[in-house]
């Protein structure tokens, strides 16, 4: 079967790494997944605006969709090529509910933006999938989208760290759970050692924030940041990620509060665990074990004293790298790509 997934990629944002991913493991089961755009579009993807010759358009959207412009005819050109019966939409955003608003955050700024969305992805597909066990609306289905690479894994090493934490992802929406890891590390500040934030938005505001009036996600408050000596990094490139947060004792696992509301996954979901560092979960511990298994809950982030939680895990790391090895083993098995290219070739011949 040929698919080919409707896209905008970005090397530093969003999720490249799993589009990489579907391609290779695609091919290994027989498969071809191509990304719309022209080719030569993306180094190292397979690009093509061929499609006469696929079986099934997936449209991946995410808030990099608003980004690209195009040559203004792309969607007619997939509509006019591709049948409605073989179109699937993949929320990854949340987008395809009504208007939700969660501690600051929200999917839409309006009802009226909301509507037209759900009548976009209406217009596309009867099938409507979001990376979630519980979707809101009823004519949602599940499909994860984002996976788990047994290959990524580092090893886990007891020794000396460069930095005590890292956190790998941009500040959009994401400063309250952020503050929260870095109030818990107050009382013990001294015992982590350094800590950076790799991503936008955490010291300055990304360059598309004022253009698409997203100032307000991307709010952080930077000198109490720079008071916790918090050092700011520039995005790294997917395929840099997993080795940036090895780099680190331990790393935060933290979603924008809409995430959490809808129960999503995303790509840090898979990729923190598999890198040479502890994940510490900023997430419902209900949430942590329907992903992670029961032996992540012991490193969910506890709302009571939550400092002598990090103080065990910088002072014990072999205990809690006992329980990476047993996460990484459930999501081997549940959440490899091999699994999600399987489920989404169901998907398509449904």
């Amino acid at each position: 079967m040929r698919l080919m997934l409707a896209y905008f990629l970005m090397g530093d944002a969003g999720s490249a790494q799993d589009v990489r991913q579907y391609v290779r493991t695609a091919e290994t089961l027989g498969h071809e997944i191509v990304i719309y755009g022209p080719e030569g579009m993306e180094p190292g993807f397979p690009c093509s605006r061929e499609v006469d010759s696929v079986d099934a358009v997936v449209f991946v959207f995410e808030w990099t969709t608003e980004l690209r412009d195009g040559d203004q005819l792309d969607l007619a050109r997939i509509v006019a090529g591709v049948p409605r019966e073989r179109r699937v939409v993949i929320d990854c955003d949340g987008a395809y509910n009504d208007l939700l608003t969660v501690d600051g955050d929200h999917n839409h700024r309006d009802p009226a933006s909301a509507w037209r969305w759900v009548e976009v992805c209406d217009s596309l597909s009867d099938r409507v999938y979001q990376p979630t066990l519980h979707p809101l609306r009823p004519n949602v289905g599940s499909f994860f989208f984002h996976g788990y690479d047994p290959a990524w894994e580092t090893p886990l090493d007891a020794g000396a760290r460069e930095y005590g934490m890292v956190y790998v992802g941009h500040s959009k929406f994401r400063w309250g759970p952020m503050e929260r890891v870095l109030r818990a590390i107050e009382p013990v500040r001294d015992r982590v050692g350094r800590i950076a934030v790799v991503g936008h938005g955490w010291d300055a505001l990304p360059p598309w924030a004022a253009p698409m009036q997203m100032e307000d996600a991307f709010f952080t408050d930077q000198a109490y940041l720079r008071s916790m000596g918090v050092e700011f990094v520039a995005p790294a490139h997917f395929a840099e990620v997993i080795g940036w947060m090895s780099r680190a004792r331990f790393n935060p696992v933290i979603y924008r509060p809409l995430f959490s509301h809808l129960t999503f996954v995303t790509c840090r979901t898979f990729e923190t665990p598999a890198a040479g560092t502890i994940p510490l979960f900023g997430l419902g511990a209900g949430y942590v074990k329907e992903i992670y298994g029961d032996a992540a809950l012991e490193l969910v982030l506890p709302e009571i004293a939550p400092e002598e939680k990090i103080a065990d895990i910088v002072d014990r790391p072999e205990h809690y790298h006992g329980l990476v090895r047993e996460i990484r083993r459930h999501l081997a098995e549940h959440h490899s790509y091999e699994r999600r290219v399987r489920e989404l070739i169901e998907i398509v011949k449904g």
